[in-house]
């Protein structure tokens, strides 16, 4: 029995897919390899196609590419509002917890812009 080894980088299991490519290990050997160690859930049968496809035309990097679009509301400054509202008020961190629940099992949908009005206490 294997070991599993939990959250791995998306990074790490590319290196394994460029690995076990270059060792000439079949693509549906590499996914059950990587499902074996990392757990079922770390990466799909078709990502596991997708970069094996890449590394056999050439790519070298496992690194994800830099894309343009919407930049991130996320930054060191509202990080540290947030952590300073939850600590000064219960109620922040009331509202936020069951939104993030909800969120998770895909029932409600909270935008990061949302969390930095509640942050800088526009909402409350």
């Amino acid at each position: 029995m294997f070991k599993t080894i939990e959250g791995a980088a998306d990074c790490e299991i590319r290196s394994v897919i460029r690995f076990l490519n270059a060792r000439n290990v079949l693509l549906t050997e590499i996914h059950h390899q990587i499902c074996q160690v990392y757990g079922d859930n770390a990466t799909s049968d078709g990502m596991v196609r997708k970069w094996f496809r890449m590394f056999n035309e050439g790519r070298e990097n496992v690194h994800d590419e830099a894309r343009s679009g919407r930049p991130s509301l996320v930054n060191d400054d509202l990080v540290r509002k947030v952590n300073e509202r939850v600590s000064d008020d219960r109620r922040f961190t009331i509202l936020i917890c069951p939104c993030t629940f909800l969120k998770f099992q895909g029932l409600y949908s909270m935008t990061l812009s949302v969390v930095a009005n509640i942050a800088c206490g526009r909402i409350l």
